[in-house]
């Protein structure tokens, strides 16, 4: 029976991000659903202040939709709809960036919901929490200011993170660009910067949330490394490759790699299609 494809975003994203690689995979006869977590997609807040003209002032203080939203609320949200998918046959459940943690936190809690996990360039914390990595070594090499330069607002006072994606600062445009895809056109960076929401939840997990051998490891598991990442270097991508072979050593990671930033692949998605149908066939061989 053929799998569906259950794809969850990153950071300040949402479901549209994956339009044109459901689309490719659609072509290919794969079944795929794009969540929206909670607090994104039509469930994001764009106040007036967020648009042209922009007011700075109301901008740093308008109330966001997605403050106190937590880990466990995505968390929540997406059992919800893994439940439903796994009614109609096997499920590869994928993530992108941020979305790791979510997908690890549920494949912890409801391992039965999943017959293969896809990590493309995303997190799955073993060893740290998310935040700790961004003090390692493998991420010396990452802007950690960049979304400062667009920063709105103070975090603890509203509760979540806001960042004015539609900045016409050039500093701010050109370390995005380079954070997120240094190997597309500017049209090309600037439509998916379109698409980006202002606000993100603060809660990326504790320790609490990191992989467990007992449940997350008992799923087949693929990681796709994207070599021109910059937001998630290819360091960083090997160190949580190891430390989840490390976690499961009977059951290692099926590692591929696409030639892309952290989301050309996204832009251009044909490559990535024909990489996840490999792996849907994999999948089907094992259902």
């Amino acid at each position: 029976m053929q799998p569906t494809f259950v794809l969850v975003h990153g950071a300040f994203a949402n479901s549209f991000s994956f339009a044109p690689l459901q689309a490719e995979l659609g072509l290919l006869g794969h079944r795929s659903v794009a969540v929206d977590l909670p607090g994104h997609g039509f469930g994001a807040s764009f106040s007036r202040a967020y648009q042209a003209p922009q007011d700075p002032a109301g901008l740093a203080t308008a109330p966001g939709s997605i403050k106190g939203v937590t880990l466990a609320d995505n968390v929540a949200h997406l059992l919800g709809i893994l439940e439903r998918a796994k009614e109609n046959g096997p499920v590869i459940l994928l993530a992108h960036s941020r979305g790791g943690a979510t997908v690890t936190a549920a494949a912890n809690a409801r391992p039965d919901l999943i017959d293969r996990l896809v990590y493309v360039a995303a997190w799955c914390p073993v060893d740290l929490d998310v935040g700790e990595y961004y003090a390692e070594p493998e991420m010396a090499t990452v802007d950690a200011g960049s979304l400062g330069l667009a920063l709105a607002g103070n975090p603890a006072e509203l509760g979540l993170l806001r960042v004015n994606f539609r900045t016409a600062d050039p500093a701010a445009l050109e370390a995005f660009k380079a954070a997120f895809v240094a190997d597309g056109t500017d049209d090309e960076f600037l439509t998916f910067l379109n698409t980006f929401q202002p606000d993100e939840n603060l809660d990326v997990g504790t320790s609490a949330d990191r992989a467990q051998a007992a449940s997350w490891g008992s799923v087949p598991k693929t990681f796709v490394r994207l070599s021109g990442d910059a937001s998630m270097p290819l360091a960083m991508q090997d160190r949580l490759i190891r430390e989840g072979d490390a976690l499961t050593p009977d059951n290692p990671y099926d590692v591929r790699t696409l030639d892309s930033s952290h989301l050309k692949w996204l832009i251009t998605p044909g490559p990535a299609a024909r990489l996840l149908g490999e792996v849907a066939a994999l999948t089907s061989r094992s259902s």
